[in-house]
């Protein structure tokens, strides 16, 4: 004759503690670990590296969620020429007759405290006033590349009429 087994769920209905230890000890949200997303840095960290990725935690937690555009990542113009062979397998970097040529698009180009010796040409999606000079005097091109945004904000500038002040 088969015995039907009895539920894990019904052994625990008369008590108070459920096999937890003491009554106050499970009441309260502090044996849950918070609501929503505290204890992000604790507890809970392993599930939202996973779920967002490491670069939820620092200090621009607003861009993660669309609330301003992204930043541009930063380059020295030192680093372009000292780090050319990892750039060339990344594909942003190539070498040819005329020089150095650079596709950086996401990347503000800074100048370095070096002076700049190669002839490069660069194309970024923002540069300084002194990657600029740098990059002139070597004989160089440097290109800042309009992003999509930044199109679109000029667009809707020159589409705005103006308003007239009427007394």
């Amino acid at each position: 004759m088969a015995f039907k087994k009895r539920k894990k769920s019904s052994r625990y209905r008369g008590s108070q503690t459920h096999k937890r230890g003491h009554r106050k000890r499970t009441k309260g949200s502090g044996n849950k670990g918070g609501v929503g997303m505290s204890g992000s840095e604790n507890q809970k960290k392993s599930w939202v590296i996973n779920n967002f990725g490491i670069e939820y935690f620092g200090r621009d937690k607003a861009l993660r969620r669309g609330r301003t555009p992204k930043k541009l990542k930063v380059i020295n113009l030192d680093d372009l020429i000292t780090r050319f062979d990892s750039l060339l397998k990344k594909g942003i970097a190539k070498q040819t007759k005329s020089g150095f040529e650079f596709n950086l698009e996401g990347y503000k180009v800074l100048g370095g405290s070096g002076n700049l010796n190669a002839k490069i040409s660069v194309e970024a999606s923002a540069a300084s006033n002194s990657a600029i000079e740098q990059v002139k005097s070597a004989g160089g091109s440097l290109v800042i590349q309009e992003t999509e945004e930044a199109e679109e904000k000029a667009e809707d500038k020159k589409e705005a009429p103006k308003k007239e002040n009427k007394k």
